[in-house]
């Protein structure tokens, strides 16, 4: 038991120094992109107008939260992991009736004097907490297959209310708590599966579909060829090999045409083309008649071709503090937000964009470190989902921002502009200092 007459008892500082270096970062950053030369930067910053007087607010609620973190008693957050996963949902349901359409996402729910409110970040907090819960119950088998499946749909309910609210980008999230629950004892096939899904449906995209048909017909037919001792001894073999073809053909030929003909929008469709260096005929998509479709593919190019550009100017050591050519001229759009991971190539060049994915990686690697070295299976849980949330946030929003994956609304974690995005890392950072403060405790 910790002695709670000393908040700092047990504190991993490490981490609380990693996390401060980066909030001043991203301060850094949205400073660097914002600041213009004729105004007193020093009135700015505590002025409360600009994007990055703004955070350092956000930044002040943050430390507040987090000391009150710290203060609290680990088992309040097992006592009431479930609770709040319900009443993140519940949030999440009540903004299709009340909720603020916010750049085609209705995913906000208004609270007045400016601010909103967006039940999808706070319910990361939440699964993490009641994914935690669920796998630490001494009735929970993880190898059995009940157990996988409550522990997915636990996972995925957020994330299909998310897509309901037009919020791909954060209903991605919730797949990386499927990493977490491979720690625990998720069958790998099932990764792999999964993992084949995706390129599958890559391959569908970039390869012509008759010829794709005709590649996945001859993997099949060698298959049988180097497996046909075995499949003479048994049959069922064969019968899987050509199951597994036909979902394949199946998927290439029908599933993923309809998917991004029916279900996607037209811009949603164009973006995932223009990943693979391919366009999009919006003429096929059910939604192009939608007065808010964005059918043209020409702002997608234009987003990403000038974050190249940014991060390409700064060369090996960059242009310097407030020297960015691209980000200084206002040609990047969402430079404070998506992405501010522009304004580091630009001002300090692939040297200091080094040193800060460094950061990031020393960062993750010291929560798995928080993670293993826990009693309880709920601290551990817990430490692997935050690592796998921040993992996957830091992944695909540099992958968005140099072309390797497309526009979808990830910000950088600590960095981009942003009090929910910012509370929200803070809240789970700080869950997991204070339950690493207890590790000592068996928490369920």
């Amino acid at each position: 038991m910790s002695n709670k007459s000393n908040v700092s008892q047990g504190v991993d500082w490490l981490l609380v120094l990693m996390y401060a270096l980066l909030l001043g970062t991203g301060l850094l950053c949205i400073f660097m992109v914002e600041y213009k030369p004729d105004t007193d930067w020093i009135a700015s910053f505590l002025g409360g107008k600009t994007n990055y007087s703004k955070q350092l607010i956000f930044v002040g609620i943050c430390a507040v939260v987090a000391t009150f973190i710290l203060l609290a008693d680990s088992k309040l957050f097992t006592a009431f992991a479930n609770l709040l996963y319900v009443f993140g949902i519940l949030l999440m349901i009540l903004t299709f009736f009340i909720g603020k359409n916010v750049n085609g996402s209705k995913s906000w729910i208004p609270l007045g004097g400016g601010f909103n409110l967006q039940p999808a970040e706070l319910c990361k907090i939440f699964t993490a907490l009641a994914l935690a819960k669920f796998l630490s119950m001494q009735e929970t088998d993880f190898t059995k297959f009940k157990s996988q499946l409550i522990g997915g749909a636990i996972a995925l309910a957020p994330a299909m209310l998310s897509i309901m609210q037009n919020e791909t980008g954060l209903a991605l999230v919730y797949f990386s708590f499927f990493i977490v629950m491979y720690r625990e004892g998720l069958p790998p096939g099932l990764l792999i599966i999964g993992f084949s899904f995706g390129v599958l449906v890559v391959a569908t995209l970039v390869v012509e579909p008759n010829l794709l048909a005709i590649i996945l017909s001859a993997i099949a037919v060698l298959i049988i060829y180097l497996l046909r001792r075995q499949i003479k001894r048994n049959k069922a073999g064969l019968y899987v090999i050509v199951a597994v073809w036909a979902v394949c053909v199946g998927v290439q030929r029908f599933a993923v045409p309809y998917i991004f003909n029916n279900v996607f929008k037209c811009y949603q469709s164009t973006r995932i083309y223009s990943m693979v260096g391919k366009d999009y005929d919006c003429s096929l998509n059910k939604h192009q008649s939608s007065k808010n479709d964005k059918p043209a593919k020409k702002p997608d190019d234009y987003n990403v071709r000038q974050s190249e550009i940014a991060i390409g100017s700064g060369g090996i050591l960059g242009n310097g503090f407030l020297k960015g050519t691209q980000t200084r001229g206002k040609f990047v759009p969402a430079q404070s937000t998506d992405f501010i991971f522009t304004s580091l190539g630009d001002a300090f060049g692939f040297a200091g964009c080094f040193l800060f994915l460094a950061l990031y990686l020393l960062m993750l690697f010291r929560i798995i470190r928080v993670a293993e070295r826990q009693r309880s299976v709920f601290s551990r849980v817990y430490a692997y989902s935050v690592a796998s949330i921040i993992f996957f946030h830091i992944t695909v929003n540099v992958c968005m921002t140099i072309g390797l994956f497309p526009i979808i609304g990830i910000p950088l974690p600590l960095i981009s502009y942003g009090g929910s995005s910012l509370l929200t890392f803070t809240i789970l950072i700080f869950i997991l200092i204070r339950l690493d403060a207890d590790r000592q405790m068996v928490l369920r």
